[in-house]
Parts: C-alpha cells; structure tokens; sequence
C-alpha cells in the first residue's frame, strides 16, 4: 500500500471511507478461498493483512517491504505478524499486491519474483489504480509509474504466468464524482495528494455508499477508481 496515504491518514487511516471499503472489498473478493497464510507484498504497515488476519480464519501473516529498516515479529488477535525485508520459498496460499505493481518499472519482474516463491495453486490478490485518463498530481505524489485498465493488469499477470479468476472494478459508485474532480485537474502535474481526512459524517456516507456497490463489484468491468484481480499460480 501507499506508506504516503498512511503518513497523512496515520492512526485514522481504519476509520478513513476509503481503506475501510477497500479492506471490504478485499474480503469480498477472498471469501471463498479460505486462506490461511499470508503474504502482503509491498506491505507498508500491513494494513490489509492484518485486516484479514482480524477479520478470517488466516492463521499468519508475513509482510515484505524494502523499506523496513529491519525485520521484526509482531502478532495481530494472537495470530503471528512478520515483517520482513524479503523472503525466500514460503508455502503462503494467498498473496496481496495492494497498490504495489504501478510503483515499479517491471510489472511483470515482481509478479514473477513473488509467484516463484509460492507453491502451485497460491492465489494472487492485486489491486491497481484505474484508467490513465485520471492521471493527476495525486499519481505524481505517490510516485506511480502507470494507471491500468482492467484487461492491462490481467495481461501483465498472465505475462508473469498466472491464470486469471476474475477481475472487476471497484470504487464505481463514487467513480463519476472522482473523475470530475481528476479531469479538472489534468493539466496539473504539481505532486499532491487528494486524500484527505473527513469528519465522520462524510466517512460514513461514502462507506455507506460504497458498501452498497459491493453485491455488484465482481460482475462490474464497466469503471472504477480500483482494479481488482484475482489470479493463480498454476
């Protein structure tokens, strides 16, 4: 995940509408595969792993980031945490790339790299931003190489040799609205983010509308802020 959005959201970051829908979206996407060991590339604080490990049966979470300063061992509702700067084989059934693969130049390279060290049948979560057109400032500061439509990820993830569950957008509910406000500023390239706090009523009424989408999230291919898909080592 973006360590830049959790710097501005720090400790409200589980309460912001945001991250609140997205770790929803991520159960509903999982919740039929039962998995039982993570591995969250690009983890950040572990956000979305931890979330899982709160609210799933997953027994243990391992969190790889270069940018931890050293390894630690933590433990989340008396489940095993690790944190890890990198990792060797590992027999994790489901592996998270939350907002991972637009921050690097070999899309394909990491998918590879990761899905080497899992064993046949591990699933893959992956999460992009959505569509270049919404290309803004708020990409240039949270250092983005690239926006994805949904058949672009799907191709990349195939190219690293992966089959394709299902992929889907998210975020379309609020995706008219997102898209006004980018396209404004699309002639602005000065690095900012568009992520700020709101009070709680705005927190809720955008969950509250986002939660409503997600009997529709896996069949909608239409638009979105997020794409979404699950894939599978062979």
């Amino acid at each position: 995940m973006d360590l830049k959005e959790e710097d501005i959201l720090g400790a409200d970051i589980a309460r912001h509408w945001y991250y609140r829908s997205k770790a929803a979206a991520l159960r509903h996407a999982v919740a039929g595969l039962q998995p039982r060991r993570l591995l969250d590339v690009g983890a950040g604080s572990g956000f979305f792993s931890r979330h899982l490990l709160v609210e799933t049966a997953a027994s243990s979470a391992l969190c790889v980031d270069i940018g931890y300063p050293a390894d630690r061992d933590d433990s989340v509702a008396g489940k095993p945490a690790l944190y890890r700067r990198d990792t060797g084989p590992t027999d994790c059934d489901l592996v998270l790339m939350m907002d991972v693969l637009e921050h690097v130049d070999d899309d394909r390279g990491l998918v590879r790299h990761y899905a080497d060290r899992v064993p046949a049948g591990a699933h893959f979560l992956v999460t992009v931003p959505a569509f270049s057109f919404l290309w803004s400032g708020h990409d240039v500061f949270l250092e983005h190489k690239r926006r994805y439509r949904l058949p672009e990820i799907e191709t990349a993830l195939r190219d690293a040799g992966l089959e394709i569950v299902r992929g889907a957008y998210f975020f379309g509910l609020v995706f008219p609205l997102a898209a006004t406000v980018r396209l404004a500023d699309r002639n602005t390239t000065e690095p900012r983010s568009s992520l700020k706090k709101h009070g709680t009523f705005t927190n809720g009424l955008l969950t509250a509308i986002c939660a409503a989408e997600l009997p529709l999230f896996p069949i909608n291919r239409l638009a979105g802020l997020s794409a979404f898909v699950l894939a599978r080592k062979p």
